[in-house]
């Protein structure tokens, strides 16, 4: 039986910004302009990387919002980050925090969770709450053997599934950066993940932590609502000087980045999309398997028969209508609208399914 083959890992950035008051004291006009300029440059990154915005205006003194940034590559974080210093907002924001670490398999072995996704991919659910902080075990941790590790592991995972609201995140960074881990729970009560912790401190592995702090709580809101926490003129009101695409529509790629026969991995609202050119016609759907969760932009396009097949356990699906028609999965995957702007690809939710033609050169 042949094993299913690795996937590439993602990288994961937590970059908590601190604004400087002076930025306040400039003018309305000014203070809505860079709004709309700092939004806007985020939002031409859909399609390059997934990134989620956390307030922390009133939760702590010394950070005002979290970007939470996943990607494919290192590159993608230096070009955002890049992108964002030269906006005017950016020129009054700092970074007193940042942490830079990598997805990978644990090299414990744990039954999954009923209902709950594979944590080699990062996937951001909607809960209304984010818990992130660094972890560093002890030296001693490691001279342990594996089995004694192996158990308590089991117990620290038996304690965290009493807790089912609350759902972790798990980043390595060996060799990143200067923690070991960061770990980051989502959930929707406070007091849930404070009483997790708790009982955590009487695990036999917390005795092995060197180091969890500092600690972050995060609330998710919208790109707009979080520039709103930070004062100076709302965002409502830059908005209503920006003009909003109406039709639900978000560039992710060019026709240049997915030839015919290719397909790309794109993020779009926190979800991962698979691109696919078949025969000049582009279309979107869902990236993750509905059975192992595997990347589906990763599989093998049939052109003949308009679909992919999975990379992990040989499931099939329509590339038209989402649904599975061989293996596996028993759940369909979404399918999304899309529609070409010159050489940019669009993408919207789908009502109806409106694959489009790619115009021949």
């Amino acid at each position: 039986m042949s094993s299913k083959p690795p996937e590439k890992r993602q990288v994961v950035r937590f970059a908590f910004y601190k604004l400087d008051t002076a930025w306040r004291r400039l003018s309305a006009e000014r203070q809505a302009a860079s709004k709309i300029e700092f939004g806007e440059t985020i939002e031409s990154f859909n399609g390059h990387l997934l990134l989620r915005p956390y307030g922390l205006v009133g939760i702590r003194g010394d950070c005002d919002f979290l970007l939470w940034q996943v990607a494919e590559d290192l590159d993608s974080l230096v070009s955002l980050q890049t992108a964002l210093n030269r906006t005017d907002l950016g020129a009054y924001l700092a970074l007193p925090y940042s942490y830079l670490a990598m997805t990978r398999r644990s090299i414990y072995e744990f039954p999954e969770a009923p209902g709950q996704p594979s944590r080699l991919q990062i996937r951001p659910s909607d809960a209304r709450y984010l818990f992130v902080y660094p972890f560093t075990k002890t030296r001693a941790w490691y001279a342990l053997p594996k089995p004694e590790r192996q158990a308590m592991m089991d117990e620290h995972v038996r304690v965290g599934r009493q807790y089912p609201s609350i759902r972790l995140n798990t980043t390595y960074s060996y060799g990143l950066d200067d923690q070991e881990f960061i770990v980051a729970f989502e959930g929707d009560s406070p007091a849930d993940f404070l009483d997790l912790v708790m009982q955590l401190r009487e695990s036999r592995a917390s005795s092995y932590t060197l180091r969890d702090t500092p600690t972050f709580t995060c609330v998710q809101m919208s790109l707009w609502d979080l520039l709103d926490t930070l004062g100076g003129a709302g965002s409502a009101q830059a908005l209503s000087r920006r003009p909003a695409r109406a039709d639900g529509y978000t560039p992710v790629s060019t026709l240049e980045e997915i030839p015919p026969g290719a397909s790309r991995r794109v993020y779009v609202a926190g979800e991962a999309v698979a691109l696919f050119n078949v025969n000049g016609t582009v279309h979107a759907i869902g990236n993750r398997c509905t059975h192992a969760r595997a990347s589906l932009s990763e599989g093998t396009l049939d052109p003949a028969r308009c679909t992919v097949t999975c990379p992990w356990h040989e499931g099939v699906f329509s590339l038209e209508s989402g649904q599975v028609l061989a293996g596996p999965p028993a759940l369909p995957v979404a399918v999304y609208r899309v529609k070409l702007e010159g050489d940019t690809v669009l993408i919207a939710p789908a009502e109806a399914r409106e694959p489009t033609v790619v115009p021949r050169p």
